[in-house]
């Protein structure tokens, strides 16, 4: 079966790490014999003319378009691209409702090809409030009625759209991928400290990175047998640095910042860590979570998005945004309690979350419309 994926967001040469959820999609299919291409268009202002590249990422076909203006130029000169070097698909996947539904909109309606939609998108979400915009919702609202199924992250992210008016007949929850590595690895814990991880891309009004050094600052007032691991970067990297070292003092030893890591070094830091935390103010399904219970790691977190429908009481701990309080009484219980947690049944939990498991969702759902259209 040949797929081809529209997509928001995707890994390119600015960024390796953007949309990599949406790459792991990918060949999650190609793992169970789909034939998959990617078309991706970049808007790059430092380049005059368009520029298209090709690649073969694990057995998924890549073609990005880096374009200077013309966003419907750009897409045709893909399309015509895509034809080219990898033909007509049997299906369409639409990676969050963009400009780019476009291609699978016509392609539905001009040669009858099914298209999915997969959406990872926070913008539906209440405390968000970004769904807006006139044309904007009456190219989402098109793009949904004319879809054969709606495929959101989580069922908090479903209920979400639909509370917008996007009703449809099909709604399905998809699972995010999380890397091989993840699985059936030996942890390797100190003796000396409890270790504390955080990963993050540093999105304060989503991720609330300080709200959550200041629950640990109040943790560390009562104990100094642990320590903090933050591992990642991005936008507000340095505002949320500096709050911790010129604002809250908190002192070295506590906390260390490690930057961006390659995917296997992230597993590493997990493998290394007692206990798993984030304090977002919203969320989805983030993949974080998912790789902690890969992992056989307890949880601390937020009671946001779809979080608790990744973490019951034998994973771990949720606690209400914006809470700082009891964050830190979570913190202090996990510190005494992480091993009371039963790392075989949190690996259980996070087994739905595996290329195999995915890929056999995606590909049947797959068969299961092209036999309706």
């Amino acid at each position: 079966m040949k797929v081809l994926y529209l997509t928001e967001w995707y890994p390119h040469r600015y960024d390796a790490m953007s949309g990599l959820f949406v790459r792991k999609h990918a060949e999650a299919v190609a793992g169970q014999g789909g034939d998959v291409c990617v078309l991706y268009l970049y808007k790059d202002k430092s380049i005059s003319n368009t520029e298209i590249a090709s690649s073969t990422t694990n057995g998924v076909k890549e073609i990005y378009v880096y374009y200077p203006d013309s966003y419907l130029k750009a897409l045709v000169s893909g399309w015509k691209e895509t034809k080219k070097q990898w033909g007509m698909p049997d299906v369409c996947q639409l990676n969050v409702i963009t400009k780019n539904a476009l291609l699978p909109i016509w392609l539905r309606l001009k040669y009858h090809i099914p298209y999915v939609i997969v959406e990872h998108w926070t913008g539906y979400l209440p405390i968000s409030m970004q769904y807006k915009g006139f044309l904007h919702k009456r190219l989402t609202e098109l793009a949904v009625r004319l879809s054969s199924a709606v495929l959101p992250v989580s069922e908090d992210l479903q209920k979400a759209m639909i509370n917008c008016g996007l009703k449809h007949r099909n709604y399905q929850v998809i699972n995010n991928v999380v890397d091989d590595f993840f699985y059936g690895r030996e942890r390797k814990l100190s003796s000396q400290k409890k270790r504390i991880l955080h990963v993050s891309c540093f999105d304060e009004e989503h991720k609330n990175v300080c709200g959550m050094l200041r629950a640990v600052k109040k943790a560390a007032k009562k104990r100094y047998d642990f320590e903090v691991i933050i591992v990642g970067t991005g936008v507000d990297f340095s505002k949320v640095y500096n709050y911790s070292t010129e604002h809250l003092h908190i002192r070295k030893s506590l906390i260390s910042w490690i930057g961006e890591q390659t995917p296997t070094q992230v597993a590493d830091w997990y493998r290394q860590s007692d206990f798993f935390l984030m304090f977002s103010n919203y969320e989805n399904a983030p993949v974080v979570i998912s790789e902690a219970l890969a992992m056989g790691i307890p949880v601390v977190s937020s009671n946001v998005g779809g979080i608790p429908e990744m973490v019951n009481r034998d994973c771990g701990i949720l606690v209400d945004a914006g809470d700082e309080n009891a964050l830190t009484n979570a913190i202090l219980y996990m510190l005494d309690h992480c091993q009371d947690y039963d790392p075989d049944t949190i690996k259980k939990q996070g087994e739905k979350y595996t290329y195999q498991s995915v890929g056999q969702t995606l590909m049947h759902t797959y068969e299961e419309i092209r036999k309706d259209k």
